[in-house]
């Protein structure tokens, strides 16, 4: 079970790096939502223990902090 959450969270990093990669035309707005998008679904991993539920929690909540730290 360990290793499956293990490799949820790997597989959830690298396709929000691979995104973001691909986004050099955005705003500034935009690349913090992606940024804080990515960086709350590694955060919302961590804290629930790899779990894909937190990772995607994390994530929306990250990316709603993103977008209004840019405004």
């Amino acid at each position: 079970m360990k290793t499956q959450q293990k490799f949820a969270s790997s597989a959830v990093i690298a396709v929000m790096l691979l995104a973001m990669a691909g986004c050099s035309g955005m705003t500034q707005r935009e690349r913090n939502t992606a940024i804080g998008a990515g960086a709350g679904a590694i955060g919302g991993s961590i804290l629930t223990g790899g779990s894909a539920v937190g990772a995607v929690g994390g994530a929306a909540v990250g990316g709603v902090i993103g977008h209004e730290v840019g405004k």
